[in-house]
This record gives structure tokens, C-alpha cells and sequence, in this order.
């Protein structure tokens, strides 16, 4: 049986994903060219549906700021999936993340440029913290990690709302965040004089896609680490260190996501929240780690399509379209990649037929 690449894989799962979303347009009576036309304008700021209106630099600015924390979930997953653990804790370590870094911008002044860099390295401390109880259960009692990261996300999202209102700055106003970020804390915004709220935290999210590459791929700690993963009892009997792997790997895992959850406190909101849901970016975080095969490359190639889908569904709903349709897409390169095993037979069906074709024409 032939071989294909995981990107082969995730390239045809997208296109599917969106020949099915555009089946669906066409049977509910939509017209399938006006959600392309919506991917577009987040993609290239150019509406094609009102061309006199010209390049609106909002659009993608946008989408890359949809971009950011879901690149950074989906390192969070990729980097547990290489060494052998599921991190599908994402949503508790995101907010544990977002409430450290408005803990330490409300209460620890700081000159403007350190005081972001502090918030977020507060933020990636908590989630690595948060996600040591599933790797020590995993790496000494060999408790599924997916059962207490899930148990995990609820006791975060609970906990948020009472160290808020417990012992954070509470607005009056609305009594449902904190008081806004003083301005040295709050990443600077890079909109060009749009409405937009892309900022400067997009080189936070360059700097982690370098330490997962470097991390995994050029040291030997992270040899080690998918060492452990791929075989605990190997790497035991290599001589490395399998429990302190397991949990380690679990923590950076979980700093990647606590890290999300700081720059989106300091630069999409400037204050602190009092979730009453998850925002399902520890699970776009699953999306995104699929589709780029877990790969750095694919990670960012893969975050930004799921940050183009985000960011379209406004753009969908003033075209008529459900913004639905576009987590209808996201699901079907979800559905595509989980089959991808059945993917390969049917193309390894189509070459076999190509080739029996060119032996009779021969």
C-alpha cells in the first residue's frame, strides 16, 4: 500500500471539508461562492461582493489576531500528542493563564515593555502548574490524563470566578470582569488605524513556535521525551528518567496554553473575566494539532485555517450565511483526518486503476 504524507492528508480533509460545507449550501438553497467569497475577504481584506468598497486592512487583521491563541493550543496539544499524552486540559490551563496574567497586572506594576513579558511568563507558569496533577497521575498511578484534564477544565473555570471576586478589583459597572489593565500591561495595539485588536503579542506566538521546533526536533531532552512516549518501557530501560519525562512534558504543554490565555487577557481585553463558559480554544487546539500532523509548520499552517474560519463566521453572517457553517467546515477536516486511513485506500484505488489504465494502453 502506498504512503502519503500527513500533508497530503490534511490538504484533501480541508478540501472536503469545504465541498461538504458547500453541498449543504447549495441544499439549503445558499450559494456556496458567497462563503468563498467571505474566506477571501478575512483572508485578503477585499470583499468581492461590494468591489467599490477597496481593501479593508481590518479583515485580515483580524483573522491573524483570531490566528494567535489557537497556533498556541495547538502547540499545546501537538507537544503532549509527540510525547505520548493527550492534552485536551486546554480550557482549564487557558484560564488559569488568563487569571494569572491579570493577577500580575493589576497588582505588580512594572515599566511598560517588561510588565507584558511578566504577565505572560505568569500566565505560562500557571498552566504548566495546572497541568502538573494529570502528568504526575499519569506518570505514578497511570491515570488516564484525559479523564482529570477534562474533571480539571470545570474546577478552573470555577475557581477563576471566585479568586475574581475574591481578591481581584472587581468593576462595579458590570461585576462580571475585573477593572481594566493599567496601559503598561496591555500589549500595544498594531491595527494601522483600524478597529482591529491585533497586537505585538504575535511575537510571543513566533517565539514558542521556535521552542517547540527547537524543543522537539534539536535537543535531546525533547529526544527524550518522545522517547517516552512512543515506548515508556524503552526509555526506562535506556536509562531515562520515564516519570519526570511524563510530567514535564505535561507541563510545557500546559505553558503553551497558559500562555494563550495571557495575551488574550492582555490584548484582546486588558482586564480580567469571570468565565461563565469555556471559550473552545483548548479545543480548537485539538483541530489545529490534527490538521498540522502535529508538525511546527503544520501547526502554524494549520492555526491559521482554523483562525480564518473564526474570523469569517461576522463576514458569513452578513452574506445570509450561518456562521455555523463555518465550525460545520472545521468539523469536517476533523471528521476527514480521523479517516484518514480509509482516505488512503480510496487513493490507493485510484493509482491502482491509473495503473492497470497505462498497462493496457501500453
Amino acid at each position: 500500500m502506498k504512503q502519503y504524507s500527513s500533508r497530503t492528508i490534511s490538504l484533501l480533509a480541508v478540501v472536503l471539508g469545504l465541498l461538504l460545507a458547500s453541498l449543504l449550501l447549495v441544499v439549503t438553497g445558499k450559494n456556496p461562492l458567497d462563503m468563498f467569497s467571505a474566506l477571501l475577504c478575512s483572508l485578503t481584506g477585499f470583499d468581492l461582493t461590494a468591489p467599490h468598497k477597496g481593501f479593508n486592512l481590518m479583515y485580515p487583521l483580524n483573522w491573524l489576531l483570531n490566528c494567535l491563541p489557537v497556533i498556541l493550543t495547538g502547540l499545546s496539544v501537538g507537544f503532549a500528542y509527540r510525547t505520548g499524552m493527550f492534552n485536551i486540559g486546554g480550557e482549564g490551563q487557558f484560564i488559569v493563564g488568563s487569571l494569572a496574567a491579570s493577577a500580575v497586572a493589576l497588582f505588580i506594576p512594572l515599566p511598560p515593555i517588561i510588565h507584558p513579558i511578566v504577565c505572560v511568563l505568569a500566565g505560562a507558569l500557571a498552566g504548566a502548574c495546572w497541568a502538573f496533577l494529570p502528568g504526575l497521575l499519569k506518570a505514578t498511578r497511570n491515570i488516564n490524563e484525559v479523564v482529570i484534564c477534562i474533571m480539571m477544565n470545570y474546577i478552573a473555570l470555577y475557581f477563576n470566578s471566585w479568586v475574581v471576586r475574591t481578591f481581584l478589583p472587581v468593576d462595579q459597572k458590570t461585576l462580571a470582569r475585573t477593572i481594566q489593565f493599567p496601559a503598561s500591561a496591555s500589549f500595544t495595539p498594531l491595527n494601522f488605524g483600524t478597529s482591529s485588536k491585533f497586537h505585538f503579542g504575535f511575537l510571543v506566538v513566533i517565539v514558542c513556535l521556535l521552542l517547540f521546533w527547537f524543543i522537539i526536533e534539536k535537543t535531546s531532552f525533547g529526544f527524550s521525551l518522545r522517547a517516552t512516549g512512543f515506548n515508556k518501557e524503552g526509555a526506562r530501560y535506556a536509562g531515562m528518567s520515564t516519570n519526570l519525562n511524563t510530567i514535564l512534558s505535561m507541563m510545557i504543554a500546559g505553558a503553551f496554553t497558559g500562555i494563550a490565555g495571557a495575551i488574550v487577557a492582555l490584548g484582546v481585553y486588558s482586564y480580567g473575566r469571570i468565565f461563565t463558559g469555556f471559550d473552545n480554544y483548548g479545543f480548537d487546539g485539538i483541530s489545529v494539532a490534527l490538521i498540522g500532523a502535529c508538525k511546527t509548520t503544520g501547526i502554524l499552517f494549520g492555526g491559521m485555517l482554523i483562525g480564518l474560519l473564526k474570523a469569517a463566521g461576522t463576514t458569513l453572517q452578513l452574506l445570509g450565511i450561518s456562521k455555523e457553517i463555518a465550525q460545520l467546515i472545521q468539523a469536517s477536516i476533523l471528521i476527514f483526518i480521523a479517516i484518514q486511513y480509509g482516505i488512503v485506500v480510496v487513493l490507493n484505488k485510484i493509482d491502482s486503476r491509473k495503473g492497470k489504465k497505462k498497462e493496457a494502453n501500453a
